[in-house]
């Protein structure tokens, strides 16, 4: 196998545990729009997707302006109180940038809440590139946000892997002849995704196992 020298990360659900505020600022958005809640299940399962699309799918009643608007307006005033990093993850970055990996971010999020989470814990300082939904037409599973991600880091795909929490993270990495590894934390892949044809290449049960895998 050839020698990995580059990770990438998924923001949302990977090394930010933005799910409280997400589910909020949904919830938010049912209750201004259809005046009631939805089952958790049906927001779970669009993690990953760009907001315009999931608006798109879920509220068509309304246009994806509107909906965005009522969405980014609750998610803006909650965000840096709802965020926290998930267990492990600021030692691994540490770890990784000691032993001279290059290292980016490969979101679906805007880059301006991006960065307010990366500052909040003091993160930015660890990735060499952070690409989100601002720099690109296309989005995860497309492989365009990994291609540039790449292109801008100077490395093939076969030297890099792609960390993320959901189905959009691993066929994105697929895609882009990327390797993928699933967080075990993720909350919306199932069984059968893991297991299935496209099943991530490797599942990370805690954030320092990823340093023992590109260490073997």
């Amino acid at each position: 196998m050839t020698k990995i020298n580059t990770v990438l990360f998924d923001f949302d659900g990977t090394i930010m545990d933005t799910n409280s505020v997400i589910m909020q600022s949904w919830q938010h958005t049912f209750r201004t729009v259809e005046g009631k809640e939805r089952p958790e299940e049906d927001i779970i399962g669009t993690f990953g997707e760009p907001l315009y699309v999931t608006m798109e799918k879920l509220l068509p009643q309304i246009s994806v302006e509107e909906g965005a608007e009522i969405y980014r307006s609750f998610h803006h005033d909650n965000f840096i109180d709802l965020i926290d990093i998930f267990p492990g993850i600021l030692e691994l970055l540490e770890g990784l940038k000691a032993r001279g990996y290059k290292t980016g971010i490969v979101t679906s999020r805007l880059r301006h809440t991006t960065e307010i989470g990366l500052n909040k814990y003091d993160m930015e300082q660890y990735f060499d590139v952070i690409v989100t939904c601002d720099d690109t037409d296309k989005h995860k599973p497309d492989p365009e946000p990994v291609n540039i991600a790449l292109e801008r880091l100077g490395s093939k795909p076969e030297e890099a892997i792609m960390v993320g929490d959901s189905m959009f993270d691993i066929l994105c990495a697929k895609n882009a002849g990327v390797k993928a590894a699933l967080v075990s934390w993720a909350l919306a892949v199932s069984e059968e995704d893991k297991n299935g044809e496209n099943a991530p290449n490797y599942i990370i049960e805690k954030a320092e196992d990823l340093l023992d895998l590109l260490e073997r």
